[in-house]
């Protein structure tokens, strides 16, 4: 059995199977290309070709006209529902990013500063300076 995932964006299916597996008519697939709504691939000589994220959105667009939502309110649903995702993504990109810098920054030996620089003309901390730092 071959196993999809739901992010496949390979553009494969021609219309009329995309219409068979979305329950549509595929003048009415086209009908949302060109409202829009779900936008295709294309072939090289131009026919449609529908990915399995098209399939997916195209019974979303079903679901939602069912509702009573007008092709408009459907177009910015799903735009709205695009770019939720591309924050998810994003945050969870950022997520991995800031866990790593954690890591490192764990990782990373302590810097200690010479003993001969650090009480060499007064510029180093003294004594009074590490008991108050210690209050803190």
């Amino acid at each position: 059995m071959i196993q999809f995932e739901l992010a496949d964006d390979s553009p494969v299916y021609v219309i009329s199977v995309a219409a068979q597996m979305s329950g549509l008519h595929a003048q009415t697939l086209r009908t949302y290309d060109r409202l829009g709504l779900v936008s295709p691939g294309r072939a090289a000589g131009g026919g449609r070709r529908y990915s399995l994220r098209d399939i997916l959105a195209l019974r979303e667009v079903q679901r939602l006209s069912k509702e009573g939502v007008s092709p408009r309110g459907i177009k910015r649903i799903l735009e709205l529902e695009d770019e939720q995702e591309r924050h998810r993504v994003l945050l969870a990109e950022l997520h991995a990013e800031i866990t790593q810098l954690r890591t490192e920054l764990e990782d990373a030996p302590l810097s200690a500063q010479p003993a001969d620089q650090a009480h060499a003309g007064g510029t180093g901390p003294t004594s009074a300076d590490s008991s108050r730092a210690a209050k803190f």
